[in-house]
């Protein structure tokens, strides 16, 4: 069914009414949800009128329907993309079988780990922004924020809804439980660490969609793979939204670069303090933000080495990015990858087996993707004539998790004493006083096509709709 009925208290493509008893449950959870929307979602946000998109049709065409919605009557449902006829798996052990249209027993505690691990994320990210609407620089930003808050909670009903479907009793507590963690919670804190980090200002915000989110990209696109095919078809679907929250972050970024730039050329200045005086975000502030949030998403792919990401492709539960356009036989037994190690005081390579390098893959797919949008950045500042230039930090780095943990590499990748560390680190990572100046430009600016004096305008509206256009309604 590629038709969303919203006729349902839950909205949904997969025939919900004809299992009462998945449909109570879900209803059931459905209440717990609102509350903690209502408790830990966008703050001062339930009575805007917000001009959201709204899933439709899970198909390309047409998929999705603009309009304004009072928060939070947005109607959060189960979603998952068209099946593929006679899919199989594609990579592992059980290569060219007919993909699983139920949990294979054997696999059972590893797919409720995956789910829940992508589950606990997308709550999380509502709980790290919930307090920036507050300080928004835009209506149009603040529509963009709200839009991906919206998605996010849509992202935890769509694995809510695996849970609940197929894991029996085990499922429905891990679901309650994804509510009652919080980002941040001494007691119950969320799953991955950097899920447990503020996100304080807008610039944060900006790197955290542009980083973060595509670390989701590259999760969901490998979970995608999946030979579990309810979950496959699941991640597909969120892929079609996780779209819109890279570019949120992509092109928040470049507006402040580009308004950073405007005032450097107009006042004819380049000193970080003479730029700030004017009120905009220096471009070395901009590379420390960068530097922080790089180094903090690529811990997410966990360590360098894991035998439960290779457990997970032999078992045909999680693959490549794009696993089915790489040309090998997608067993990958006897295949070796070069991972980075410190030795004799420097980084070298040494070769490992491939399947036990698979988060390694991943991050490096990442790296490669990220470092693009790098350079679309630099050509504002190229564009302005500028001798400046933004670079993601050498991959060990402010590493938290894996070899590196705790290591000392600087951004260029060179092994460095705790003593040089601590010497230079405040240009390299932002200090308290970066984060309490980019804190002071935080004022909000809800007047239809108004900015904040730090960022520049996007060049187009939402939905072909105008700049100016009242994205959002203060009722």
């Amino acid at each position: 069914m590629s038709t969303i009925n919203y006729n349902e208290t839950i909205p949904n493509n997969v025939n919900l009414s004809e299992d009462k008893t998945l449909q109570r449950a879900l209803e059931h959870w459905q209440p717990n949800y609102l509350n903690w929307w209502r408790d830990m979602g966008p703050n001062g946000s339930l009575n805007h009128d917000v001009y959201l998109r709204t899933a439709i049709n899970v198909t390309p065409e047409g998929w999705a329907h603009f309009g304004h919605v009072k928060m939070p009557e947005y109607r959060w449902g189960i979603f998952l993309a068209q099946a593929e006829e006679n899919r199989k798996i594609n990579f592992g052990e059980s290569k060219g079988r007919d993909a699983w249209q139920d949990v294979p027993g054997e696999h059972r505690a590893n797919l409720r780990r995956i789910i829940v691990t992508q589950g606990d994320t997308e709550p999380a990210s509502v709980e790290q922004q919930r307090h920036l609407g507050l300080t928004a620089p835009s209506q149009y930003d603040l529509r963009n924020l709200f839009q991906i808050n919206v998605e996010e909670g849509r992202h935890l009903w769509a694995m809510v809804y695996l849970l609940h479907k197929y894991f029996g009793r085990d499922g429905r507590e891990e679901a309650e439980a994804l509510l009652q963690r919080n980002s941040g919670d001494q007691d119950k804190p969320r799953i991955l660490e950097a899920f447990n980090e503020e996100t304080p200002d807008w610039l944060a915000f900006y790197m955290f969609t542009y980083f973060t989110d595509r670390d989701g990209k590259f999760q969901l696109n490998a979970l995608a793979e999946s030979g579990f095919d309810p979950l496959s078809r699941t991640c597909r679907f969120m892929l079609t939204e996780e779209a819109h929250h890279m570019f949120v972050g992509e092109s928040g970024i470049s507006r402040v670069i580009q308004r950073t730039c405007e005032v450097m050329r107009t006042f004819g200045i380049e000193d970080p303090e003479q730029v700030r005086a004017k009120g905009v975000i220096d471009l070395p502030t901009i590379q420390r933000y960068l530097n922080f949030h790089f180094s903090v998403t690529i811990d997410l792919f966990g360590a360098d080495q894991s035998s439960n990401a290779a457990n997970f492709y032999t078992s045909g539960l999680k693959g490549r990015y794009e696993e089915t356009k790489r040309d090998d036989d997608h067993l990958l037994k006897g295949q070796s990858y070069r991972i980075l190690e410190v030795a004799g005081g420097s980084l070298v390579e040494r070769e490992v087996p491939m399947l036990n390098a698979l988060n390694e893959v991943l991050r490096d797919d990442f790296i490669r993707d990220s470092v693009a949008g790098v350079g679309r950045w630099n050509r504002v500042i190229e564009k302005a004539g500028i001798n400046f230039r933004l670079s993601t930090p050498h991959k060990a780095f402010n590493r938290h998790i894996g070899g590196f943990a705790n290591m000392r590499i600087s951004p260029e990748g060179q092994v460095i004493s705790e003593a040089e560390w601590l010497s230079k680190v405040r240009h390299w990572l932002p200090s308290e006083e970066d984060r309490a100046y980019v804190a002071s430009l935080m004022g909000r600016v809800i007047e239809p096509g108004k900015m904040a004096n730090w960022i520049a305008p996007p060049p187009v509206g939402i939905n072909r709709q105008p700049i100016d256009f009242e994205y959002v309604r203060f009722n």
